[in-house]
């Protein structure tokens, strides 16, 4: 069993005991000290907090648990139901809320879940908002609500269709263009709320032909959720069988965006946000950003334009965070996530699909041939487990040194730039 607690939120596996996994106990100690975080930090009498789960199996009884202890410590709860992560970052924007909680543990397996803790802007809380949460429930400073001061209870399932408008509505989605495209779509939800809410999408989008794989929002994921190669043989399987221009896949809480292309060959998780910025970037000048870890594409395409391109820390919020530091017009990080502050600061594959299909039909191009026109850069992860007695610091130091004539960037560990290849 396990239970990881850190500033992002708290995620762990269901069952065991308390203080070792996501336990009902430890739902309620949480959910209770973020509540006490947004009580202290509100201007507001009564706090509102929007909460949306993905379709875990889990999620119903974790719900449950988050949406009573909010309402034990008086905050006012609007429970949105099956929503993805950036569904709910909208809905505490739409709902003027304090904060929110997202029940998902993102690309985790099913025996996991977690807590997402959003502030009254829809974002992550930061370093010290995080930290904060965790301090309030390791000394357990709850003040719970009296009877006549308990929260009420709302249920809102209007938020998926929102979300779409908001796509919609944004000037460089491009719904004609698509219609006359008459694209055939693929798409994988992993049996998640992707499968709810990205059907609908596509016909407002005038995709009229979608071949649909694990689009039941059971839990049962029937792949490894997270959308890498490795994972996805069905859904790269029933491309190759012809057909189908593009095919999409999310993982359970539909922040994460993979494209496969007509051939049946990945895109490339690194290559979503890169082809997506090409496309904001040639119609709207301005400055990109990505995590340390991001490939140096989106530095090349950004440069491509004129224009500025910045490195963030690993982590959505460091992103987020350099994102509004340098203005910039989209970010995201390598993982298949796309932020657009046109539409709002947080990882959003239905904002990358529906750009992403504008600038298909724009270029005129098979995927095939929209991905050979981008710096090519291959990525290699290997882990190297350290003993305590390791002086990582040193390395570090010494590592600088010795290629101190090269670009370097230090800002999480260090990122060695050369002019063909870089290592982190």
């Amino acid at each position: 069993m396990t239970l990881i607690k850190s500033i992002s939120g708290i995620r762990g596996t269901i069952g065991g005991n308390v203080g070792d996994a996501l336990t009902p106990l430890d739902i309620v100690k949480f959910t209770s000290a973020y509540a006490t975080l947004i009580r202290r930090n509100s201007k507001e009498q009564k706090c509102k907090i929007v909460v949306g789960r993905d379709a875990r199996i889990s999620g119903e009884m974790v719900k449950n648990i988050v949406c009573g202890s909010l309402m034990g410590m008086g905050c006012d709860v609007v429970n949105i139901g099956l929503a993805s992560t950036p569904t709910t970052e909208l809905a505490v924007q739409m709902e003027n809320a304090q904060g929110g909680i997202i029940i998902t543990a993102s690309h985790n397996p099913k025996q996991w879940n977690a807590l997402k803790l959003l502030n009254q802007d829809g974002e992550f809380l930061n370093k010290e908002e995080g930290n904060e949460v965790l301090d309030i429930a390791a000394r357990e400073d709850f003040d719970y609500a009296e009877v006549d001061n308990l929260g009420s209870y709302r249920e809102d399932d209007t938020y998926n269709d929102k979300h779409i408008n908001s796509v919609l509505a944004l000037k460089l989605v491009d719904v004609e263009a698509i219609r006359k495209a008459n694209f055939k779509v693929a798409i994988d939800c992993v049996n998640s709320v992707g499968g709810i809410i990205l059907p609908e999408l596509f016909k407002r989008l005038g995709v009229n032909h979608v071949e649909k794989l694990y689009c039941e929002p059971t839990g049962n994921f029937q792949h490894n959720p997270e959308p890498l190669e490795k994972n996805l043989g069905d859904i790269m399987s029933l491309v190759r069988k012809g057909g189908v221009d593009v095919a999409f896949v999310v993982d359970p809480d539909v922040d994460r965006l993979a494209m496969i292309s007509e051939d049946g060959t990945m895109f490339g998780e690194e290559y979503t946000l890169v082809s997506v910025a090409d496309y904001v970037l040639k119609h709207t000048p301005g400055n990109t950003v990505s995590n340390l870890s991001s490939t140096r594409a989106l530095r090349d395409v950004t440069r491509k334009y004129g224009m500025e391109y910045n490195a963030a820390a690993v982590g959505e919020v460091n992103v987020v965070t350099k994102m509004k530091e340098t203005n910039a017009i989209i970010g995201g990080e390598g993982n298949g996530g796309v932020i657009y502050p046109a539409s709002h600061y947080g990882r959003d594959a239905l904002v990358g699909i529906a750009l992403f299909l504008s600038h298909l039909a724009h270029e005129g191009k098979k995927m095939s041939e929209l991905k050979k026109g981008y710096p090519e850069y291959a990525i290699a992860k290997n882990r190297i487990d350290l003993t305590p007695e390791t002086d990582v610091d040193a390395i570090l130091l010494k590592v600088k040194e010795i290629y101190k004539d090269e670009e370097i960037n230090d800002i999480d560990g260090v990122k060695i730039d050369f002019p063909d290849k870089w290592y982190i």
